[in-house]
């Protein structure tokens, strides 16, 4: 029982918390309301690609393709955790049309940043080759999630169409 509860406790520790405590609380008030929620989340990774661009541009970061890796991670968490939420307001039957609009804005913004990371990041083989891996799957990530988001809006628009006859 009690090498159990350590297991636990160390797998807890291994797996990060992606959203700070004041995100978490912000996120408790917008629980039920899918367009307040979803804007949360866009708003949380924003900052996460601020943080990752401001950590690229100082000149006296030290360890950068640590913290470039750790805030590109960080930025691929809370961006899974927004599309974990369309989900399951999807599967709530919400209409997301509004929110979706602005999902899909966010997703072209995102692309275009973590596009032009990678570039800066050729310059610079060694970090390039640290975090290759990881930028590439946020980039994938970002570009077939903007595909389902698209699709996902394109669908909720034509229900709202066939609700309305």
């Amino acid at each position: 029982m009690f090498g159990y509860s350590l297991l636990l406790s160390a797998w807890a520790q291994l797996r990060r918390e992606p959203l700070n405590p004041v995100e978490i609380d912000q996120l408790r008030d917008a629980a039920q309301e899918p367009a307040a929620r979803i804007k949360l989340f866009i708003e949380f990774a924003r900052a996460r690609l601020a943080a990752l661009e401001q950590i690229r541009n100082d000149p006296k970061a030290t360890d950068r393709a640590q913290q470039t890796h750790d805030k590109l991670q960080n930025f691929l968490d809370v961006y899974d955790e927004l599309n974990d939420n369309i989900d399951t307001f999807v599967e709530r039957k919400s209409d997301l049309r509004k929110p979706l609009k602005s999902v899909i804005e966010a997703d072209a913004e995102f692309g275009v940043k973590l596009r032009a990371l990678k570039s800066s990041l050729q310059a610079s083989p060694s970090e390039a080759q640290a975090d290759e891996f990881l930028l590439n799957n946020a980039i994938e990530a970002i570009d077939g999630a903007a595909r389902d988001h698209r699709q996902l809006l394109g669908q909720q628009e034509e229900a709202a169409k066939r609700k309305k006859k």
